[in-house]
């Protein structure tokens, strides 16, 4: 679980500066990868409020979710 908090936190803060972090990322790239178009799409004036408001974001848009990224919250028990 806070494998995965941290991943979504440095995907919000790569692509929140349009930089791509050079420093170790925590979750599988396939997590990242899953996650971070809902995250842009659904969670994008949350970004800057931290990994917990971004997982409370993903859970209040579970619907619209992508299946690969309705995947990884399942996987994390989310």
């Amino acid at each position: 679980m806070l494998k995965f908090l941290l991943a979504l936190t440095l995907l919000s803060v790569s692509a929140a500066t349009g930089a791509v972090a050079q420093q170790q990322r925590s979750g599988t790239p396939q997590e990242q990868a899953a996650c971070s178009r809902d995250v842009q799409r659904y969670c994008r004036p949350v970004i800057d409020q931290g990994d917990f408001t971004i997982l409370a974001c993903l859970q209040q848009n579970r619907p619209k979710l992508t299946a690969a990224c309705n995947q990884v919250l399942k996987n994390n028990g989310q």
